[in-house]
């Protein structure tokens, strides 16, 4: 906990790039996803890109390689959709705790790779926990508005099995990510909680929620200074956004949050927003000056990239950002 505070408290530090926008240059097939061990496997696996941490290890080692030598400080475990929820898509519940424990450690081993080349710089994991794919706030079923396909209970247990594996695994850092439901966000909180008092130990946790469109509200409604509220009752490491936005309409957004808490902020915003085709067109130079202007104006602590970003957009982002002193947490009454 406090080698990170401390590097936190000297720079702004830099958060990795898409993990899909890389995987998906590897074109790997059905055959690729299933590997020697899943040969055989009953469920169509081609697209499960957690399970690649177990099938293709190499090439997630060579992606979190990328970033670091593009200059990320932190990168994030391959668990995005870690939990036995959103793999019940798959029927690959009970791989819950391997996929997690493997992502974090393979993250982990070139993390200390890079620390020991340049121990002035250290590196960091952060264990990625995913939204899921249900949200126990709202209904899923347009003709029953009390219907939920969740409980806050399940959410909790899912998670906690998704945090013990990642801090077994070795990741230096919790990050509550693309939160589109705060009650989810909830749940995943509890169980962190739970497992740090059952253990009696510290871990940073960061929490990025999702303001889904230009209303700059979350998916279950609640403006940016509601969902402040809604979490600030944990002790965060950080605060902040990322996902559904490009960078420059995300800036509103973020001005807002870094006025109201007195956590430090992040950001890992889109590479723009999707085209017709759904692809991201804006490029590292594009995205660097956007990124920028949060710099200009203080707003950020931890900067990074979501959807269609690669080590050339993190590259760039790290340039201008050694450029600037970190936001100041200023003391609200």
């Amino acid at each position: 906990m406090s080698r990170i505070k401390q590097e936190i408290e000297k720079r702004i530090l830099v958060l990795d790039g898409a993990m899909g926008t890389m995987l998906q240059q590897y074109n790997f097939t059905e055959e690729d996803f299933r590997g020697e061990r899943f040969k055989d496997y009953p469920s169509p696996l081609q697209g499960n890109n957690d399970l690649l941490s177990l099938t293709q290890p190499k090439a997630i080692a060579d992606v979190h390689a990328k970033y670091f030598e593009a200059g990320a400080d932190i990168v994030e475990t391959n668990t995005f959709s870690g939990t036995t929820i959103a793999m019940a898509d798959y029927d690959m519940e009970d791989l819950v705790y391997e996929l997690n424990f493997e992502s974090a450690k393979i993250a982990k081993e070139v993390a200390d790779k890079f620390t020991k080349q340049n121990p002035e710089k250290p590196r960091f994991v952060a264990g990625s926990i995913g939204p899921t794919n249900k949200t126990a706030s709202l209904s899923p079923d347009v003709n029953r508005p009390e219907y939920r396909a969740i409980t806050f209970n399940e959410l909790r247990i899912a998670y906690k099995q998704q945090v013990e594996a990642l801090i077994d695994g070795g990741v230096d850092i919790l990050l509550v990510e693309t939160i589109f439901d705060t009650l989810n966000a909830k749940a995943a909180l509890f169980a962190i909680e739970e497992v740090k008092e059952e253990r009696n130990i510290d871990i940073p946790i960061m929490v990025s929620g999702t303001i889904t469109d230009a209303s700059g509200r979350t998916l279950s409604g609640q403006t940016v200074e509601a969902f402040l509220t809604s979490i600030s009752h944990i002790p965060l490491l950080s605060v902040g956004f990322n996902c559904a936005l490009g960078a420059e309409q995300l800036k509103p957004y973020l001005q807002r949050l870094s006025n109201e808490t007195e956590f430090f902020t992040s950001a890992h915003p889109n590479a723009g927003l999707p085209n017709a085709f759904g692809e991201y067109d804006e490029s590292p130079k594009q995205m660097q000056s956007y990124i920028e202007d949060y710099l200009k104006d203080n707003l950020i602590n931890i900067i990074g990239g979501c959807c269609g970003t690669s080590p050339a957009h993190i590259k760039a982002i790290a340039e201008v950002a050694q450029n600037y002193k970190p936001r100041l947490i200023q003391e609200f009454a």
